[in-house]
C-alpha cells in the first residue's frame, strides 16, 4: 500500500513538474501572453487586449526567461534587428517589473523629435494624412445598464450609435468602477481625439490619435539614440508615458519580442462569469486581428 501511494505521488510531481517545465519553455522560447491594462497604443490596441508576443523575433536576452532581472548574462543571442514601425513589448529600463508595450520609432543614431505634435525623424517631418474623427470612451460601469447619451450619440455595451445607426467613425469603449472614476477626476468620460494616418520612412503605415497639437510631449527637445538602444513611442500620442518621458531610451537587451495578433479581447462591462453579457462586453471582431 505504501508503495502505490508513493508511485501516486511520484506521477503527480512528474506531471507538474513536465508541465511546468513545458509551459516555461513555450513562454520563453516561442510565445508569451501579455493583457493591455492601458489606452497608450490607442486605436492600435486597446485596453483590455489579451496579445501573443513573438519570443523568436528578435533573439533572445535573460529578459526572456525567467528571473531575467537577476543579471546573470547580457547580450542577445539568435539576434536580428527590429523594424522601424514594429509593436513590440519590452521590459521597463526603469522599473524592471513592468512590461510596456509601444512602437519602434528610432533605431541608434537616429533623431527624434516632436513639434507642434508632428514627429520628426533625422529631422524630416513624417506625413500624418487623413484626418477623422475618433472617440477614447471611459465609463463607469453604473451606466452599462441604462447606457450614455449626449446629443446625438448614445454608447452601450461595446457599440456608439449616431442618430439610431451605427457610428462611422473609430472608437474605443472601457468601463471602469464607479469608485474609480470618482477618485480619478478627469479619467472617465468620453473624449474627442483626432484619428491619423502616419507613414514612417520605411513606409510602414499605422493609424494615430491625437487629442491636441499642444500637449505635454508635442513639443521635445531633439533626441538622439544612442549604440545599442531604442525609441518608443505610443500610438495615442498624447496619453503615452513612453522615450518621450520618464522611461528614455530602452537597451536592446530589454526588448522581449513583437506583438504577432490579438486572442482575446473584452471592454471590462461585467464578470467572466456573467455569460449573458457577453455580447456587450467581448469585442468579438478583435479576435484573431493581428498587428501592424
Amino acid at each position: 500500500m505504501p508503495t502505490k501511494k508513493k508511485s501516486v505521488a511520484k506521477d503527480w510531481f512528474n506531471t507538474i513538474f513536465y508541465g511546468v517545465l513545458i509551459a516555461i519553455v513555450f513562454r520563453s522560447f516561442l510565445l508569451e501572453p501579455f493583457n493591455i491594462p492601458s489606452g497608450s497604443m490607442i486605436p492600435t490596441l486597446h485596453v483590455g487586449d489579451h496579445i501573443f508576443v513573438e519570443k523568436w523575433a528578435y533573439g533572445y536576452s535573460r529578459y526572456s526567461f525567467p528571473f531575467g532581472s537577476w543579471k546573470l548574462w547580457n547580450g542577445r543571442f539568435f539576434a536580428t534587428e527590429p523594424e522601424i514601425g514594429d509593436v513590440i513589448v519590452f521590459r521597463n529600463p526603469v522599473n524592471e517589473s513592468q512590461d510596456y508595450v509601444k512602437r519602434l520609432i528610432g533605431k541608434p543614431g537616429d533623431t527624434i523629435q516632436m513639434i507642434e505634435g508632428r514627429l520628426y525623424i533625422n529631422g524630416t517631418q513624417i506625413p500624418r494624412e487623413n484626418p477623422r474623427p475618433y472617440i477614447v470612451a471611459t465609463l463607469p460601469k453604473s451606466l452599462r445598464r441604462v447606457g450614455y447619451y449626449k446629443n446625438n450619440m448614445s454608447i452601450k455595451g461595446n457599440k456608439i450609435w449616431v442618430d439610431n445607426e451605427p457610428a462611422d467613425f473609430g472608437y474605443t469603449i472601457e468601463y471602469k468602477s464607479d469608485e474609480f472614476c470618482r477618485s480619478y477626476e478627469g479619467v472617465c468620460g468620453v473624449f474627442d481625439a483626432t484619428e491619423y494616418t502616419e507613414t514612417l520612412p520605411n513606409g510602414v503605415k499605422h493609424s494615430i490619435i491625437e487629442m491636441a497639437d499642444d500637449a505635454y510631449f508635442d513639443n521635445t527637445p531633439v533626441f538622439t539614440v544612442p549604440e545599442n538602444h531604442y525609441f518608443f513611442m505610443g500610438d495615442n500620442r498624447d496619453n503615452s508615458g513612453d522615450s518621450r518621458a520618464d522611461i528614455g531610451f530602452v537597451p536592446r537587451d530589454n526588448v522581449l519580442g513583437k506583438v504577432w495578433f490579438i486572442w482575446y479581447s473584452h471592454n471590462y462591462y461585467s464578470p467572466m462569469i456573467a455569460v449573458w453579457n457577453w455580447g456587450n462586453k467581448m469585442r468579438w471582431d478583435r479576435f484573431g486581428m493581428g498587428i501592424n
